[in-house]
């Protein structure tokens, strides 16, 4: 797909026409992924953060939000839980917490893959090469990192620097490449200032990095943030709304793009749309859930934006409704870690190689 069809793509409002691009990038995904939907157990583990984000409700700033980092031995419980319910994967998701540290997350990791038989997912933001190597060789196996825009100007102006460092979201996710994780990226969509011209080269770099997970949700800022009340917003003729329907194309867009990634369903867009957001993800190219594992003393304060779906379900009811809505749509539970194609393929040329 050339730029020009990215663009009309993404311009596109026409029902019918917006049909035949659900159509597509569903019959991709039964196609390059099958119709195992898999499901990561998303934790929570610090909303901690020292970043200054202009939209996120765990930015530093805000002195209002009762902060918790969970320890070693509340992860493992939790991790054990994901094994029971049958998850592959279990994700450690944070702000970014100088608090956790390089020993800590590696001894997490190893003690998770010690006692259970779950691939490891971290995203705990921008971390040193030190630590990404360590976790690495810890056994970690994936890594998220969404850079959220290519446009510099409107990541930086959005993503304010810590003092004596510099951003560079792309080359972090290609050094971590480099260390041989499994690779996760991803935009917001209707960011301030974000036009589509932007959202069409995001896309592009989703192939040009060969992503083996892509994560993409609607900007939703934090009330008590610059941006959601309304200060610093750009304004452009060619603005992207921050919709279902916007995020649903490029969910599509992304499954056509890269046809063998793993694309998850998110909580950004079952926040936008309760009853079907979930299930609409995984009709338009979706084909990953990540129910909520946090423990409930937790949950409310993991606040990075209002109303955050499945907040009040507890882990068992997160994942009771999650597999009701899957088997709805004719779909079945995913088994075991369900790695990407492409991450799989690179694996067995490196081992041939070697």
């Amino acid at each position: 797909m050339n730029r020009d069809e990215l663009l009309q793509w993404l311009a596109e409002t026409n029902p019918e026409r917006l049909g035949s691009l659900w159509a597509q990038a569903d019959a991709v995904r039964r196609q390059y992924v099958g119709d195992e939907v898999h499901l990561r157990g998303l934790l929570e583990i610090s909303s901690h953060c020292v970043r200054h984000c202009l939209y996120c409700g765990l930015r530093a700033p805000n002195r209002d939000l009762p902060r918790y980092r969970m320890n070693k031995d509340e992860i493992l419980a939790c991790a054990r839980q994901a094994a029971d319910f049958g998850y592959g994967t279990v994700v450690l998701q944070s702000g970014e917490d100088p608090g956790l540290t390089n020993d800590f997350v590696a001894d997490v990791i190893r003690r998770i893959k010690s006692d259970t038989p779950l691939a490891v997912t971290l995203s705990l933001g921008e971390r040193s090469e030190q630590e990404l190597a360590a976790w690495r060789a810890a056994g970690a196996d994936r890594y998220l990192l969404r850079f959220e825009t290519s446009n510099a100007r409107l990541y930086a102006a959005i993503h304010p620097s810590l003092p004596g460092r510099r951003s560079d979201r792309i080359a972090l996710l290609r050094q971590l490449r480099e260390l041989e994780y499994e690779i996760g990226g991803g935009v917001m969509i209707g960011i301030p200032g974000q036009t589509f011209e932007d959202l069409a080269d995001d896309i592009e770099w989703f192939a040009r990095l060969d992503l083996d997970m892509i994560g993409v949700g609607p900007f939703i800022p934090h009330p008590a943030t610059p941006l959601g009340q309304g200060a610093g917003r750009f304004r452009v003729c060619n603005q992207v709304p921050n919709n279902e329907e916007m995020t649903c194309k490029v969910m599509a867009l992304a499954r056509l793009i890269c046809p063998e990634a793993n694309i998850p369903a998110t909580t950004a867009l079952a926040t936008l749309d309760r009853r079907n957001g979930m299930e609409l993800g995984l009709t338009r190219g979706g084909n990953v859930v990540m129910p909520n594992l946090t423990p409930a003393v937790y949950r409310s304060r993991y606040d990075i934006y209002p109303e955050k779906a499945n907040i009040q379900e507890a882990a068992p009811e997160c994942l009771g409704s999650v597999e009701h809505g899957i088997i709805r749509l004719g779909r079945r539970i995913g088994q075991g870690r369900g790695d990407s194609a492409s991450y799989l393929r690179r694996r067995s040329a490196a081992s041939w190689k070697a």
